[in-house]
């Protein structure tokens, strides 16, 4: 992962870069509930510590395998917690807020967070370690309530292919992304209307 952009690989093997916008948003790529399942890949909580060190958590500050503790109980909250963000972030792409329920629970996991610290060493920022499943829960939950409470929760959008449900937010100037991503889902658009043209043509 490079500056908050993930490297997928879709159904075809095809290799395309994913910018969510977000560390909750990224988390929603690791699985799901429903049609979610089979992208499925934390199935052990060293499968959440090796995939947290390339992601937007440890690009706040340097995150080492070595510095992460995952529980199995702590992995089960966050998948609990990861397929209920995929609802909110669905709803919300559709002009849905969050439920009630779904409310409480971002409350529940904001309840801890990382706690960042200054290196003496080097004057930058780094981590009081270990760092725990609860921590990293609590990070992807504020980080959720800082954007529902803010305008940017208008933002949060779901790809406009048809068969794509990837979830992210539109941090662009004019606030008009529409695609997951162009390698991907916005040059399979361009193909298909160059194609319909020809025909037409």
């Amino acid at each position: 992962m490079t500056g908050g952009v993930r490297m997928l690989t879709g159904p075809a093997g095809e290799h395309y870069r994913f910018d969510p916008g977000g560390f909750w948003l990224e988390l929603l790529v690791t699985g799901g509930p429903g049609p979610h399942r089979h992208h499925e890949i934390l199935h052990t909580p060293d499968d959440l510590a090796h995939w947290l060190v390339d992601s937007r958590l440890a690009a706040t500050a340097p995150l080492t395998r070595d510095d992460l503790r995952i529980k199995a109980m702590e992995l089960h909250d966050i998948k609990r917690f990861r397929d209920s963000m995929w609802a909110v972030a669905s709803g919300l792409a559709h002009g849905r807020p969050p439920t009630p329920a779904q409310l409480a629970l971002l409350n529940e996991g904001a309840a801890a967070s990382p706690r960042p610290r200054v290196d003496v060493a080097t004057g930058a920022r780094a981590w009081h370690t270990p760092v725990t499943g609860v921590q990293v829960l609590g990070a992807a939950a504020r980080e959720a309530i800082d954007l529902l409470t803010s305008g940017a929760a208008a933002r949060i959008r779901e790809c406009a292919a048809p068969d794509c449900h990837l979830v992210f937010l539109d941090t662009s100037r004019p606030g008009n992304r529409r695609w997951c991503s162009m390698e991907r889902c916005g040059n399979r658009r361009k193909v298909h209307a160059y194609r319909a043209r020809r025909q037409a043509g």
